[in-house]
């Protein structure tokens, strides 16, 4: 057609505008290796192990969510 953008005709120049935007913020993004990122990772959950509640239970009498037994008093 003759009225055609050289971009996608269902795509408007504000929204290529921002689509660029976006691609640039990407592209001066810092990156590092996956092995790297993965090897962070990894040593920041061993570090942290001790405070994760679900790797190292609370003990129950600091327990605010245990579940409190209640018996029936009356019979």
């Amino acid at each position: 057609m003759k009225g055609d953008t050289p971009l996608n005709s269902t795509m408007s120049i504000g929204q290529a505008r921002k689509l660029v935007e976006q691609l640039k913020i990407e592209a001066s993004m810092c990156r590092i290796k996956v092995s790297k990122a993965a090897a962070d990772l990894m040593a920041y959950c061993d570090a942290h192990a001790c405070e994760d509640p679900l790797i190292t239970p609370v003990p129950t009498s600091e327990n605010p969510f245990r579940e409190k037994k209640f018996f029936c008093a009356l019979l």
